[in-house]
């Protein structure tokens, strides 16, 4: 019964962490590899460097970004951080 005592502080401290840190993050990242699978053409995205730019062009693992300028630049999926679509 000692020893049951001495670890529950513990034990519960654990299941704190997981429900204020880990399981939060584990869902942020599931919605971000959600959104880099559903990219389109025509897309508005900013890119993890801060580029803001519209996809031209996509890959399995590949997306071509059109920047204000015309010029087109490849990036990782990886790289996109969010989907910018104005309706």
């Amino acid at each position: 019964m000692q020893n049951l005592a001495s670890l529950l502080p513990i034990i519960l401290m654990f299941a704190i962490f997981y429900f204020l840190l880990i399981r939060p993050q584990q869902k942020r990242q599931k919605a971000v590899q959600q959104m880099q699978a559903n990219l389109q053409k025509g897309d508005k995205v900013i890119t993890i460097g801060g580029l803001h730019g519209i996809i031209d062009s996509l890959d399995e693992n590949t997306v071509v970004i059109r920047a204000g300028d015309g010029s087109r630049l490849t990036y990782d999926r990886a790289a996109i951080r969010e989907v910018v679509n104005e309706k």
